[in-house]
C-alpha cells in the first residue's frame, strides 16, 4: 500500500513517530502522520490510478531541530510527491509546529 511509503520512510528517521496522534506527555521531537484524502485520476467514470494524499507534522522545541531537514530530504528519496504546507507556534504547548502535505 502506497501509505506504507511514508510510515517506512518516517520511522527510519526517529522512534517517535506516530499515526494519527501521539500518546500524551509524549516528549517532543515527534512527528505524526496521517491520510486525509485521495486524489486520484479518474477517466471514463473509473478511478485508473490511485493517490493517498496526506500530512506529516513535526512537534519539536528548537527551531533548529535536524528533522525539519531530515523528513524533506528522506520525502526526496521516495516516489511521493510533498511540499512544506506550514510552520506555527503552538502558544498552548509552546511547540514549533512543521507541516508537510504529501502525496503517493
Amino acid at each position: 500500500m502506497s501509505r506504507n511509503v511514508i510510515r517506512d520512510t518516517l520511522v527510519g528517521l526517529s522512534d517517535r513517530v506516530y499515526h494519527y496522534s501521539a500518546p500524551p506527555d509524549t516528549p517532543p521531537p515527534y512527528i505524526v502522520w496521517m491520510e486525509d484524502g485521495a486524489n486520484d485520476f479518474e477517466t471514463g467514470n473509473r478511478h485508473v490510478e490511485f493517490v493517498d494524499q496526506g500530512t506529516i507534522d513535526l512537534y519539536t522545541l528548537d527551531e533548529d531541530d535536524p528533522l525539519m531537514q531530515a523528513i524533506p530530504a528522506a520525502l526526496n528519496a521516495t516516489p511521493a510527491a510533498w511540499y512544506r504546507n506550514s510552520v506555527q507556534y503552538e502558544e498552548e504547548t509552546k511547540l514549533i509546529h512543521y507541516e508537510w502535505v504529501w502525496e503517493v
